[in-house]
């Protein structure tokens, strides 16, 4: 009897250790789930219990088989928490390409880190952080934890795809919520939501398995429209010794009203200085240009992320004895002077970079900034109180055309930033070519850009004077240049536009062919590539934001030299945009003129082929060429 029980124990562990190797064999993978993988998800579970308004559990474990060098981003754990929340009971694993399990991590194997950033002043938060090494591919890891939430404003996502080149095996997402609990959730289309109800709670379960990888796609806008995603946010929460709703978004923005309304008082000195800034002001516009300047002169941003205190704005009279603050600060700063002058404003709550707010569920994830909104019956005003450059009612490209909070007396409301349109993102440019055939040929180029183009150019106006000359020589992309003069200047600090005059002489703005000379008539605004064919597309596409560029280039012709030929004018035109090139010959000068429009939407996927094949067009136009001969 004593023998059978030892050989029957002796079994049933080697079919354990067994079992345990099957798990994590790489073999086990479909074969699918390989192609054009980097990793594999193999197993998730992801659990979340909800035990009252402000207390929660999440346990999570995962194992992921990093196929080749190029997934090793993926070997890492890592999990944030704060003075509010707890990662415990952390465990790691590593096993090879059988699934034998190689190594055991120890407690002490795991970091423990502030992950205080560049700019951020005041922060709580922390990570655990585990960094998974192997130099034989391929291998897999696993690990879990738990944590535990004494406070919460929002609960976990769930998206199991987290990157290109990644497929998922399994992963499973379980949300256990008491009846005294009520919370909301939106899911990516065609997801099943699987329910047991009992006396006390209910358990909702998402899932999903066997999901192949997707291969990066150019113009993307992202893999939620084709990868499974769920978002949940309770209705009611505590946090930080506060009580909130985001049951809807007018109660968010009350929440978030009554935290920033308290009194904000300034000190007597800075509200002697603004009223000697706007004593000769005529308008209320004129009023908010000038405080505005007024802050980006006296003020620079840092973050402040502690508790409530990432909500909370610090109170104006902190912000003026110390010169500094987050975005919530520096626009609830802006705000108190606009009331010392007698304008009233909100502030706003934005997802900078983001999507728009979902009308149709309010949640605090959706949103990770603030800026400053003054309204009038004509011509509302919108500040980006975190920059010490732009003008006034320059929000930047990544504020723009986003449904956002305003936060009000009476709550939340939603509204709409401005809309930057293709023709307010302009680069108008002005190019002469003096052209010789003995000697370097004189390039003068002046070029204006405005609003989002603007902003891509801002960078270039403050760096030192060689920096400008070495992104310069690296950005024109002229042979054999030499740089006369370089300057940028924002003429009006009150419009958003950049002007920038370049002098230079170029010894190979020509090319020789027998008696023949080529010049390319596009000098500056060449595509210089076409966007890659993509089969199968799966996911939408867009440009990053809609413009219009202008150039005129002329080239005065080099002595002894006439015209022998000249290209066609060209135009096209799809629903992405507009192209124009036309080329004018006047005595001894060639003006050569182009225009391209961009229009800036989500396009599906199946109209990709259509802005590759009108890129393509855009590519040999730009490429044209005119010919030019000797005089006899």
């Amino acid at each position: 009897m004593k023998l059978s029980h030892l050989l029957f124990t002796l079994l049933i562990g080697c079919a354990t250790v067994v079992s345990a190797q099957e798990a994590y064999d790489v073999a086990n993978i479909p074969a699918e789930l390989l192609k054009k993988s980097t990793v594999v998800i193999r197993d998730e579970e992801q659990h979340l219990t909800i035990k009252s308004n402000s207390n929660a559990v999440m346990t999570y474990k995962t194992a992921i088989t990093i196929l080749s060098k190029n997934g090793e981003d993926n070997a890492v754990m890592s999990e944030y928490y704060d003075k509010f929340s707890s990662v415990y009971n952390l465990k790691a694993f590593m096993y090879d390409a059988k699934g034998i399990k190689i190594r055991t991590y120890k407690a002490s194997d795991f970091k423990d880190e502030s992950i205080t950033s560049d700019g951020t002043m005041y922060d709580d938060n922390r990570i655990k952080k585990m960094v998974f090494l192997n130099a034989t591919f391929p291998y897999t890891i696993e690990y879990s934890y738990e944590k535990s939430y004494n406070g919460y404003i929002a609960f976990p996502s769930w998206s199991p795809v987290s990157a290109y080149d990644c497929a998922v095996e399994k992963s499973v997402y379980t949300l256990q919520v008491p009846k005294t609990v009520t919370f909301k959730y939106l899911k990516s289309k065609g997801l099943q939501t699987d329910s047991t109800v009992t006396a006390d709670k209910t358990t909702y379960t998402w899932a999903c398995q066997n999901l192949n990888s997707f291969t990066y796609e150019p113009m993307s806008t992202g893999l939620n429209t084709i990868t499974p995603w769920v978002l949940v946010s309770p209705n009611n929460f505590e946090y930080d010794n506060s009580r909130g709703s985001v049951e809807n978004w007018k109660n968010m923005g009350d929440w978030i009203y009554q935290l920033s309304n308290t009194v904000q008082p300034l000190p007597e000195k800075t509200k002697a200085t603004i009223q000697a800034l706007i004593a000769s002001a005529k308008t209320d516009q004129e009023k908010i240009t000038i405080l505005y300047h007024y802050l980006q002169s006296n003020t620079r941003y840092v973050s402040v992320q502690l508790g409530v205190g990432g909500f909370r704005p610090i109170t104006a009279d902190k912000v003026a004895s110390v010169n500094y603050g987050d975005c919530k600060a520096l626009s609830n700063y802006m705000k108190a002077i606009l009331t010392e002058a007698g304008i009233p404003s909100n502030l706003v709550v934005i997802g900078n970079g983001l999507p728009s707010l979902n009308k149709d569920y309010a949640s605090f994830g959706q949103a990770n900034h603030m800026i400053l909104c003054v309204p009038a019956a004509k011509d509302t005003t919108w500040l980006e109180c975190t920059s010490q450059y732009t003008p006034a009612g320059y929000i930047g490209n990544n504020n723009s055309g986003r449904t956002v909070l305003l936060v009000t007396e009476a709550g939340g409301k939603l509204v709409s930033t401005p809309v930057y349109k293709p023709e307010d993102n302009f680069q108008n440019r002005i190019t002469t070519v003096m052209l010789t055939t003995d000697k370097p040929a004189d390039v003068h180029i002046k070029t204006s850009y405005s609003n989002s183009q603007y902003e891509e150019q801002l960078g270039m106006m403050l760096l030192e004077p060689a920096e400008q000359r070495k992104r310069v020589m690296s950005n024109l992309g002229i042979p054999d240049m030499e740089i006369s003069s370089l300057s940028f200047l924002q003429p009006d600090k009150s419009f958003p536009k950049i002007e920038e005059d370049i002098v230079l002489k170029s010894s190979q703005m020509i090319s020789h062919g027998g008696d023949k000379l080529f010049i390319t008539l596009n000098l500056l605004n060449r595509r210089e590539s076409v966007p890659a064919k993509v089969e199968n597309r799966q996911t939408s596409f867009s440009v990053a934001y809609g413009f219009k560029d202008t150039d005129v280039t002329t080239y005065t012709l080099p002595e002894g030299y006439k015209v022998e030929f000249v290209p066609q004018d060209i135009s096209l035109e799809s629903e992405f945009g507009k192209y124009t090139a036309k080329v004018t010959v006047k005595d001894n000068s060639i003006v050569y003129t182009r225009n391209q429009t961009m229009n800036s939407k989500k396009y599906a996927p199946e109209k990709y082929k259509d802005i590759v094949e009108f890129y393509k067009k855009i590519y040999v136009a730009d490429k044209q060429k005119a010919v030019l001969a000797k005089i006899n």
